[in-house]
């Protein structure tokens, strides 16, 4: 490796590390920054896979599922950025997607057209339930603090232990469900920045919006 391509890894590596410590440990604090961004990651990935399991090529294999992932990342990034309650909704979809895949492949399923809709039929169900019972906050900050360690812990696999970072993309939840030295950290990680967020977010409330209409707070 060259000392450029080392410099841009490391720099991508710091960038990936302090979003996901962002996302973690204040994500509902500063959800309305972090949304988007999340938004996006979450919107490509998904989008390949749809791609994958449509035409059964392989994980961003080709140049449709590039065009697809990218496309329903920029709608995933702008409607959670117009819409406080699609946001809320993306927020528990991702969580109820990551959460399902990743349990369903660690149990030795491939991924599949099956495991695809189980995964989409988890993410709308949580999205509903948040959703109808106005459990917005506490599942906000659930998902970000397990997000954001799931992050945290993918940069550090895709540094040190030669996963492909397209590999963690797709099926990073199995990855780490596999391995128990990184489930226990994932679990830590994830509990220490729930309490974090709890603790700290408890005056605080993030403003709904809907930017086509009205201005933010």
């Amino acid at each position: 490796m060259t000392t450029d391509s080392f410099l841009a890894v490391m720099c991508g590596a710091m960038i990936a590390l302090l979003f996901g410590l962002a996302v973690c440990f204040a994500g509902y604090r500063l959800f309305l920054v972090l949304i988007p961004i999340w938004a996006f990651v979450f919107g490509f990935g998904l989008g390949a896979q749809t791609v994958q399991v449509i035409f059964g090529d392989a994980f961003l294999a080709t140049v449709t599922s590039w065009v697809v992932g990218f496309i329903a990342a920029l709608i995933c990034a702008v409607l959670s950025y117009l819409f406080y309650i699609f946001a809320v909704a993306l927020v528990a979809g991702s969580l109820g997607y990551s959460a399902a895949v990743g349990l369903l492949t660690a149990l030795g399923l491939d991924f599949g057209l099956i495991v695809w809709l189980i995964g989409l039929v988890a993410a709308v169900a949580l999205a509903v339930v948040v959703l109808r019972f106005n459990i917005q906050k506490i599942v906000i900050e659930l998902a970000t603090a397990f997000l954001g360690a799931g992050a945290i812990i993918g940069t550090f696999v895709a540094l040190f232990s030669g996963v492909r970072s397209t590999e963690l993309i797709q099926l990073g939840t199995r990855w780490v469900l596999q391995n128990p030295l990184w489930l226990i950290v994932f679990i830590v990680l994830g509990v220490l920045g729930l309490v974090a967020q709890i603790r700290n977010d408890r005056r605080f409330e993030v403003s709904t919006y809907n930017r086509l209409t009205t201005s933010t707070p």
